[in-house]
């Protein structure tokens, strides 16, 4: 599948800003300053379709952007922001929260790990928490360009073990590079036409 044509919609603070249309939902999530805004960037094509930041944090909102007129990406608030406020915190989590329970039509999230650093404890209680919800999830490593052939595929085995995932569902992409964009676009297609 590719993304043809995609327009940002809206952001949306609580849930009851969020859409809940007929349209199939895709959800991106991980830690602050994985590289979400340059994946959804990469996949849609357009440098400027979600603003990136060097400054972790930046993103408090569910942001949606829909695309081919099919399915809905949603971008998710960035977790783990060691300098954001505890009040801050608890309101990022509770915006997650609100978004992933009773959510019919979110249909899988890709979940943003950095191939450079290990898996975080943010990152098994985020796994663990789409288990309890019966979400499906893929991993997706980024910024791969950053690092060898060999040092990725260590890092994909140590990964899948950290986290017991099956390392098939584990996708490497480079934004600066482009890879992985078709793979994430099979993907995607089976759960967005899965009834």
């Amino acid at each position: 599948m590719r993304f043809i044509n995609t327009n940002f919609i809206k952001s949306a603070s609580a849930r009851d800003g969020f859409i809940f249309d007929e349209l199939p939902q895709i959800a991106i999530v991980g830690r602050s300053n994985v590289g979400k805004s340059s994946l959804i960037n990469m996949l849609t094509n357009n440098k400027k379709m979600a603003k990136t930041s060097a400054t972790p944090g930046r993103t408090r909102l569910v942001n949606y952007f829909k695309v081919n007129n099919e399915f809905y990406l949603v971008d998710l608030p960035g977790y783990g922001y060691n300098r954001a406020s505890k009040s801050t915190s608890d309101s990022w989590d509770m915006v997650l929260n609100e978004y992933f329970t009773d959510n019919s039509q979110l249909k899988v999230v890709l979940l943003l790990l950095d191939s450079r650093m290990s898996a975080t404890e943010l990152d098994k209680k985020m796994l663990d928490y789409l288990a309890d919800l019966e979400i499906p999830a893929i991993i997706i490593l980024t910024k791969t360009d950053k690092i060898t052939r060999s040092q990725l595929n260590d890092r994909v085995n140590k990964i899948a073990s950290e986290l017991r995932f099956n390392k098939i569902r584990i996708i490497p992409t480079s934004a600066n590079k482009k890879i992985g964009v078709e793979s994430i676009g099979d993907i995607l297609e089976n759960y967005i036409n899965k009834k």
